[in-house]
């Protein structure tokens, strides 16, 4: 029942207006009380389609501080089917919820929350929530409002790719309209990202996947994103847009597969730039060249974005890079990633097929907690 079906219902048998508002809150509070909420939940690592399993639990009512949140949209990442296979450095302590990000709604507030209404949309601002369950109290200091103009899958996927993709491009080397950077895995969800930050911000991309069926389909999509250049990694060994000139040398290298994929972009540097690793899709070590230390004087860096967060958990440069991020996804600057939704209860859907595409597939599969 609506609190507009309940306060016309009061009213017309006499409640007055000095306790409706007293009267529908006990209502509320009753309904979670003995509501039932779901949530996934690992207990011991493995292939997560055989240990995460679905169970039922109470709603937590808020207290002073906190909210009451209903999920409703979370990705499956790389990082959340590494942490449930174990093969993530730190380990979590059983039972586990996963889910770094997502996007939720506030469904109650407590009596000293300040800042955030019913109603509101909220992401998470640290990634140990575990998101990956139909609803969650939490502290009200833990989460960032959003518009609710944002589309679920702009929200639910705010807070990891985007972010990992502006700060590499900020923090590393001073880009300028015009320079160029080079990207393997660009096909990634952190690789759109970047395709559209650069072209926002007047920088050529040159982008390097996979060989694939669908190359020219994959061409013609991240083409539309804003790319400047896209080539496979054979095509990538034997091309001249740099000595032809047709494109600067980048200034900036960006990894996430490593490997001889990371040492191919390494090759195409400008002296004294720095290639950024990020991810190690390939789980291959990086190769560096002797001479491209001593001679070239190339920077060869790595990058985690919840080290970033530890390191800047309330920082001005945190908040004003998810003002310029939200700014640039309601000018359709930057869009989600091509994506699947997935209701809550084919969950498993969700797994098998994040574990067996391994980035070929172009999607990321997202969790919808309506459905």
């Amino acid at each position: 029942m609506t609190s507009l079906v309940v306060r016309s219902k009061l009213m017309a048998n006499g409640f007055n207006s000095s306790i409706l508002s007293s009267h529908i809150s006990k209502q509320y509070s009753r309904q979670y009380h003995n509501s039932r909420a779901a949530k996934l939940v690992f207990s011991e690592f493995g292939d997560p389609v055989e240990v995460v399993q679905k169970e039922n639990e109470n709603i937590v009512e808020p207290k002073e501080k906190e909210v009451l949140l209903k999920v409703l949209a979370a990705p499956v990442n790389p990082v959340d089917i590494n942490i449930i296979q174990g093969k993530y450095p730190i380990k979590p302590h059983f039972p586990v919820v996963p889910g770094i990000e997502g996007v939720a709604e506030v469904v109650k507030v407590g009596t000293e929350v300040s800042d955030l209404n019913e109603g509101d949309h909220v992401v998470p601002l640290e990634g140990d929530l575990g998101l990956w369950r139909t609803h969650l109290t939490v502290a009200e200091d833990k989460l960032l409002k959003v518009p609710k103009s944002l589309d679920l899958v702009q929200a639910a996927t705010l807070t990891i790719n985007p972010c990992t993709a502006y700060r590499i491009l900020k923090d590393y080397t001073d880009l300028k309209p015009g320079d160029t950077v080079i990207q393997n895995g660009a096909n990634s969800a952190c690789g759109q990202n970047v395709i559209q930050i650069c072209h926002s911000w007047g920088i050529k991309t040159v982008n390097i996947v996979r060989s694939r069926p669908n190359f020219e389909e994959l061409k013609e999509f991240l083409t539309g994103l804003g790319a400047t250049y896209i080539l496979t990694e054979d095509e990538l060994r034997s091309t001249d847009i740099f000595k032809s000139g047709q494109v600067e040398k980048p200034k900036l290298a960006l990894d996430c597969v490593g490997g001889n994929s990371a040492l191919a972009i390494l090759r195409h540097l400008q002296n004294s730039s720095p290639m950024v690793t990020y991810g190690g899709m390939s789980r291959d070590p990086v190769p560096v060249p002797t001479s491209a230390l001593i001679f070239k004087d190339i920077q060869v860096c790595g990058f985690r974005i919840t080290d970033w967060i530890k390191n800047n958990e309330k920082s001005d440069n945190r908040f004003t890079m998810f003002k310029e991020l939200i700014s640039m996804m309601a000018n359709n600057e930057l869009k989600g990633p091509a994506h699947e939704l997935v209701g809550f209860s084919n969950y498993k859907y969700a797994l098998k097929n994040t574990l067996t595409f391994k980035g070929m597939i172009g999607r990321k599969f997202i969790l919808e907690f309506d459905k």
